[in-house]
């Protein structure tokens, strides 16, 4: 099959017959549009009533169910003025996506008409099917009910499609005995965790007026895309998600002209259009750039409370994905869609802020003095050397197995980067000289055209995969399809802890008659000198930082199967339960959620991997090589002949490798049929992307069934 048409088509026939110009000067009044903001809510409410659902929006005070009607008519008042027909209680399963279940607001009447109802009971809770959720044995098939819980700490917000709009209503999703089917209950759960840490300690260290704390979040989104042309023309990316044949093109991301590079106009046409939509949601997306592989792009908002952030995100994956059809694009999620080339992550900014405004991990301009600060970046460095595993496993996938640790994404060994100033006082304290020994000052730029810029004391590193950036940590571990809540739940309970126990022993010492600066002093140079192994600011790409901190005693987990045992850990199991984050059924559930998944996808490649092969590069070479063989006299095609046959040959033993382990799955329980696709299925599949790779490079691209690397990376 010729393919030149559909690279032609690609690259011509992509225009809409309908463009909207954005208007810039309504950025501002657009934004947030569509969500009904507290002040929107404030403004429909009557006194008495907003105060008593501020103080459980702002305090955390249990909801008052005498309200819930009066909130239900001012939302569905709302909603249908923003011309809404449905609602629906918008969640966050254990699928990782999100899920919704639409109803009307009609209401059929007596009298043969209808009226628009929406009452408190439907607001506050709804009851969905919970059998074919994930719930890793939390429910069987036959015990359906579960119910989703308003969260009112998440503003209700207007999804519009081509012929109309729906109230979505962000709520938790529980089983019918209590348990969370969710991945946004224990976010909400871990963040209160934080929050009664924090306030535990805070007013030892002087801050007597903040009455609440949460993490804050800033999520980063890697993305590839590519024209539909080719993505309908691939089985493998319609049914994983990411090529699983392709060779490698002459050219890739080797002259570094992309990362930053003009973006096309194609691509700014549609980061605009879905930056439109996302200020109407109340996004605050700030930065956007094409990233580094070619066809790779990237979308940033700015901080927000982590739980916000974390629906946000989720919004922005599905805005982005449904966007890019209007265009004749497909949007890419997967962490590795194309071998050879950077895959894509999700960098979580985060931080810890107070109520006053205060962000905790905001140094200052003299941060060696700022032992408020000390502390509490102490209290993430023990918390990240102490539960390294948990980390891990927390970004823990099949498809991130493709991009940690390659030369482009962190290793799956975890360490912190401090950079060289945060470094450099940390060692003095430890080594009892104070002070600080590095400054930023300015950068001469060596003309008195250009201004002398202010420069950080320390530099970046992009191979660590938690790291200091300035007054926030960055865990760069995240897989770009995954949802951000389980890493943010996991962070947010281990400093949680941390906090907890450092703020004990700080009291300790302060009764042992130290002043309140002597014992931050000295809690940060025990946690310090206790923790150190931690601390990496190198080369984490590097075969000598494996080495070292194989002597450290750091972990190294390089897979998922490797990492996802350790989540029922003892010390796991302890923590979650000690912080009421998860119980030990909703820890052990998400484990073997986590196995199923991680079977269920490499299955699924492998026998599309199998199904391909089969059907389409098979067929394709044999015929091209019975063309070749029928030219007499020809040194040419008797030598491609050959090197045909014998590749094609490559490519027939390799597929019957692979039916073998695909018909295997490698025993009953979900953990053993997880151990042999990584084992004895992956294995199998690179022996035939091997040989059909090979084959892409001898067959006729007349012949060649699938679009190849060279027009789906660089035809915009």
């Amino acid at each position: 099959m010729n393919h030149d048409f559909d690279v032609v088509s690609a690259a011509r026939n992509w225009r809409i017959e309908e463009l909207t110009q954005a208007n810039p000067n309504a950025v501002v009044s657009e934004f947030a549009s569509d969500v009904l903001t507290t002040e929107e809510l404030r403004q429909r409410l009557s006194k008495p009533v907003w105060k008593s659902l501020q103080a459980t929006i702002e305090r955390g005070v249990a909801l008052d169910p005498a309200i819930a009607d009066t909130v239900a008519l001012a939302m569905k008042t709302w909603a249908l003025e923003k011309g809404a027909s449905h609602y629906t209680h918008w969640f966050h399963p254990l699928t990782g996506s999100t899920a919704e279940k639409h109803d009307s607001f009609v209401t059929p009447t007596s009298d043969g008409t209808a009226i628009a109802q929406f009452t408190g009971k439907e607001l506050i809770q709804a009851e969905p099917d919970a059998s074919s959720f994930p719930s890793g044995g939390l429910r069987a098939t036959f015990e359906a009910r579960g119910y989703t819980a308003w969260d009112p700490t998440s503003p209700a917000f207007i999804l519009r499609h081509a012929n109309g709009a729906t109230l979505c209503i962000p709520t938790a999703f529980v089983s019918w005995t209590g348990e969370a089917l969710d991945l946004k209950t224990p976010l909400l759960r871990s963040i209160e965790a934080l929050n009664k840490a924090v306030l535990k300690v805070l007013p030892t260290l002087g801050l007597k007026d903040v009455t609440k704390v949460s993490s804050t979040l800033g999520a980063e989104q890697e993305y590839f895309l590519i024209d539909e042309e080719f993505f309908y023309r691939r089985a493998d990316l319609v049914m994983s998600g990411r090529t699983l044949f392709g060779a490698k093109p002459p050219r890739g991301q080797e002259l570094e002209d992309h990362y930053f590079g003009s973006i096309p106009n194609r691509v700014l046409s549609y980061m605009t259009d879905v930056e439109t939509q996302l200020y109407a949601l109340g996004i605050p997306v700030k930065t956007r750039h094409n990233e580094v592989a070619p066809g790779q792009f990237e979308i940033a908002p700015i901080f927000e409370h982590s739980n916000i952030a974390a629906d946000h995100q989720q919004l922005t994956q599905q805005v982005l994905k449904n966007t890019a059809r209007k265009y004749g694009l497909v949007c890419l999620l997967h962490e590795k869609p194309f071998a050879g080339v950077n895959g894509s992550g999700k960098h979580c900014n985060w931080s810890m802020g107070t109520d006053t405004g205060l962000n905790l991990l905001e140094p200052g301009d003299t941060p060696h003095e700022n032992l408020q600060f000390l502390f509490f970046c102490a209290a993430v460095i023990r918390a990240v050397d102490l539960h390294q595993d948990l980390l891990r496993i927390s970004v823990s996938s099949a498809s991130n197995d493709h991009r940690l640790g390659a030369n482009e994404a962190p290793p799956a060994i975890i360490s912190i980067f401090l950079g060289d100033e945060l470094s450099d006082i940390l060692d003095r304290i430890l080594s009892g000289e104070g002070g600080s020994g590095k400054s930023a000052g300015f950068l001469g730029l060596g003309t008195p055209v250009l201004p002398s810029l202010p420069r950080h004391a320390g530099d970046r590193n992009r191979t660590s995969p938690f790291a200091f950036t300035g007054n926030k940590f960055e865990f760069r571990a995240a897989g770009s399809s995954q949802s951000i809540s389980m890493p943010i739940t996991v962070l947010n309970t281990i400093v949680a802890e941390s906090v907890s126990d450092l703020a004990d022993v700080l009291e300790g010492k302060i009764a042992e008659g130290l002043s309140v600066d002597e014992a931050l002093l000295a809690v940060v140079k025990d946690v310090y000198g206790a923790h150190k192994r931690i601390i990496f600011n190198g080369n984490g790409y590097s075969q000598e930082w494996h080495e070292e901190a194989a002597k450290r005693g750091l972990l190294n987990l390089p897979t998922a199967i490797d990492a996802i045992p350790h989540l029922t850990d003892k010390k796991n199991i302890e923590l979650f339960s000690k912080f009421n984050v998860l119980s030990d059924r909703e820890v052990e559930a998400r484990q073997e959620i986590m196995y199923d998944i991680y079977f269920k996808t490499v299955n699924i490649e492998g026998e599309t991997t199998e199904w391909i092969a089969q059907t389409q590069i098979l067929p394709a070479a044999l015929c091209y090589l019975g063309e070749v063989s029928a030219v007499q006299n020809s040194k040419a095609a008797q030598g491609l002949a050959a090197e045909l046959s014998q590749v094609t040959d490559e490519l027939y033993e390799a597929l019957n490798v692979l039916r073998e382990q695909n018909a295997a799955e490698g025993g009953e329980a979900v953990h053993e049929k997880s151990h042999h696709m990584r084992d004895h299925v992956l294995p199998a599949m690179l022996g035939v992307r091997k040989a059909a790779d090979k084959l892409e490079k001898l067959v006729s691209t007349k012949h060649w069934p699938l679009p190849s690397y060279r027009e789906m990376l660089f035809v915009k």
